[in-house]
Formats: C-alpha cells, sequence, structure tokens
C-alpha cells in the first residue's frame, strides 16, 4: 500500500504572484529528475508571455514544462479543461516513476486539482442567452438573484464576474437546487496524494517584487506584445488578465505610459492580497516564509531545510 501512495504523490507548489516560485520549482524539479505542471490560467495561452511572466526558453529547456501554450487567445479555457487535460499528464509521469511537480498561483486550479472536478449540467444556450439579456437590461440583477437562490456560491464569486454568475445562475435553475449543494454532492476527488508547499513572504517585500516585475515586463515589450495580441482575435478572458487590460487602455489613448504601469502595480498588488486570501482558506498547505532570500538556492535550501520536500515525495 505504502508503494502505492508514493507512485501516487504529486507536489503542488503555491502562492502568490511574484513571490518566487518558478525559480524555486526548476531547482526542485531537477532535484528530483521529473516535470513541471503549471496551474495558471493565463500561461496556457500562445503570446501571452512577458505579462504573464511565463518562464523563459532557457528555463523550459531546463525542465519539461507542460499546460503553456495550449490553446490560442481567441479560445475560453476553463477549470474542468484543465483538469481533463491535466490527469493523463499526472498519469503518464507516474507511469515513468516521476512526481509530477505542479506549481502555479491560480487558486481555482489548484482546489479543482486537489479536490476535485465538479462535473456540472450541459449548458443550456437558450436559458444562457435569456439571463444575460435579463444583465443587459438590468445590470447587477443576475447577482442579487444568485444572492437570493445561492448564498453559499454569491460569497464565491466576485459581483463583476458575469460569466461565473450566469453560468451558477444556468446550473442551479437547470437542477432545481443551488449550484454550491450540487457541488458538494457531485466533486469527485482525484486519485492522488498532494504534498502542497505555499511560499509567502512579507507584504512589503513582496510588493516591491511585484512592482520590479511589471517595470521589467514593459522594458521587455508588454506594449508590443499586446499590440500583437490584439491582432489574433482574442477572447474576452485572455484582455482581462492584469497588465493586458491596462495596456489596451494605453493603447486607445485613455492614459499616459507611466499611470499605466502603476495601475498594472496596483492590480497585481490587489491580485496578490486576494491570493493570500483564498490561500489561507485551503487546507493541508504548508507554508514557508522566503522573506529576505533572493536567489532560487537559498529558496530551495529553505523550503527542503523547513518541509524536507524531497523525502515528502520520495516516501
Amino acid at each position: 500500500m505504502e508503494g502505492r501512495a508514493r507512485e501516487n504523490r504529486v507536489l503542488v507548489i503555491t502562492g502568490p504572484t511574484g513571490v518566487g516560485k518558478t525559480g524555486f520549482s526548476l531547482i526542485l524539479a531537477e532535484k528530483l529528475d521529473t516535470e513541471i505542471i503549471s496551474a495558471d490560467s493565463m500561461q496556457v495561452y500562445r503570446g501571452m508571455d512577458i505579462g504573464t511572466a511565463k518562464p523563459s526558453p532557457e528555463e523550459r529547456a531546463r525542465v519539461k514544462h507542460h499546460m503553456i501554450d495550449v490553446v490560442d487567445p481567441s479560445e475560453t479555457y476553463s477549470a474542468g479543461r484543465y483538469i481533463r487535460a491535466v490527469t493523463p499528464l499526472i498519469e503518464s509521469l507516474h507511469g515513468r516513476r516521476k512526481i509530477p511537480v505542479v506549481i502555479g498561483g491560480t487558486g481555482l486550479y489548484i482546489r479543482t486539482l486537489t479536490q476535485g472536478l465538479f462535473t456540472a449540467p450541459e449548458a443550456d444556450p437558450e436559458l444562457r442567452s435569456a439571463l444575460l439579456e435579463i444583465e443587459g437590461r438590468a445590470p447587477g440583477r443576475l447577482y442579487r438573484e444568485l444572492e437570493r437562490i445561492d448564498p453559499v456560491k454569491a460569497a464565491s464569486v466576485a459581483p463583476s464576474d458575469k460569466r461565473r454568475i450566469v453560468r451558477a445562475l444556468e446550473v442551479s435553475l437547470k437542477a432545481g437546487r443551488p449550484v454550491s449543494e450540487l457541488q458538494r454532492e457531485l466533486t469527485e476527488p482525484l486519485p492522488y496524494r498532494f504534498v502542497k508547499i505555499g511560499l509567502t513572504r512579507e507584504r512589503k517585500e513582496l510588493y516591491r517584487l511585484i512592482e520590479e516585475r511589471v517595470e521589467e515586463m514593459f522594458a521587455r515589450g508588454l506594449v508590443e506584445e499586446v499590440e500583437r495580441l490584439l491582432g489574433m482575435n482574442p477572447s474576452e478572458t485572455p484582455l482581462q488578465a492584469i497588465g493586458y487590460k491596462e495596456v489596451v487602455e494605453y493603447l486607445k489613448g485613455g492614459r499616459g505610459l507611466e499611470e499605466t504601469k502603476q495601475l498594472v502595480k496596483r492590480a497585481t498588488r490587489r491580485y496578490a492580497k486576494r491570493q493570500f486570501t483564498w490561500f489561507r482558506k485551503e487546507a493541508g498547505i504548508r507554508w514557508v516564509d522566503i522573506t529576505g532570500l533572493t536567489t532560487p538556492g537559498e529558496v530551495f535550501e529553505k523550503v527542503e531545510t523547513e518541509t524536507g520536500i524531497t523525502r515528502l515525495s520520495a516516501g
């Protein structure tokens, strides 16, 4: 039984944006002679490299990465689609006696991976169209309706997230029951043993690193990347990504470059804060404070000392 448990282990490395996950995960994957599976909802899109902080070609040459550049920006992507793609990757790595290293800060992807996938009813285009029409006539009405029929689900959805609000109402109305109840009953956990490590830093230090990263992104050509993206017939989702949304407004002449940079920094700091809030609610994450550590090697040594992660993964 213990041998089977070892074969079924999956390492999950998470934490807020800019904390230092990428460099650490490269060393970890090399130590374990394994491959990395990205858990980032924007890195799945081709052509979105700078603004999503994808691993560089050199880093991807060091360690094989999966779930990066898998769809065009014109497509939509979901947690369900992610899990359906990731499961055979995990099985393949286990079949080769390798322990998958999942790295990313998209909380929904991590939660779906570690807690299971909710098999929702099929989409109902007519009902969805009717709901969108209602929202078009009375903005905010659908969120208020979701609060009425499923306050638990409403509490987990931003009032501005029209796509998720519509989907929650669609499922609830079709089933005649709150979607949150269905999710509790019908979510099927994946048959793996997850070892979850979270990296964290003192807020001031993290925010400074975030601001430095944003400056670097603009210096590397984020504006030009967004211009190319706009020529790829992107769907709404990638255009709402932090950095891309603000640069689109800049390209429209809505604001200056320096103001745009400040807005991207602010949005990224706020996103990091939301990530902290999300992950603090996740059970089983072992947090390691890496404040003051500047190199991936230092981070790896700290995590190894505090968690014995290479030993955890081995047995």
